[in-house]
């Protein structure tokens, strides 16, 4: 813990204004759809990147993404149950379901 407050550091539990953010979505049928997440402990939230290369660096180069405020973005988490908003997230985790082996191909033991 530092000794010395000072002015431009936010307290942690203070809601700052995160600027435009990068959303990862997903195609829809018209327009592109919200995607949401869960956290490791199952609660769902939004998420946004500062930066395009970061979203890039977490969910793959070819995601797509929309430009919105923080604001915006969670006005529409909302309604889906969204009420985290994940800045800049570092770590994603694999699929649950594993893939099915194809005919002939051959499964090496888990050490």
């Amino acid at each position: 813990m530092c000794l010395f407050r000072y002015d431009d550091d936010p307290e942690p539990e203070e809601r700052v204004p995160a600027g435009p953010l990068f959303v990862p979505v997903r195609p829809g049928t018209a327009e592109a759809v919200l995607r949401m997440y869960r956290t490791p402990l199952g609660d769902r939230t939004a998420v946004g990147f500062t930066r395009p290369d970061l979203l890039a660096a977490t969910l793959g180069a070819g995601h797509p993404w929309i430009r919105l405020s923080e604001s915006a973005l969670r006005a529409l988490a909302a309604p889906l149950g969204g009420y985290r908003l994940t800045i800049d997230p570092t770590f994603t985790a694999p699929a649950v379901t594993p893939v099915p082996a194809r005919r002939g191909d051959v499964e090496t033991p888990a050490r």
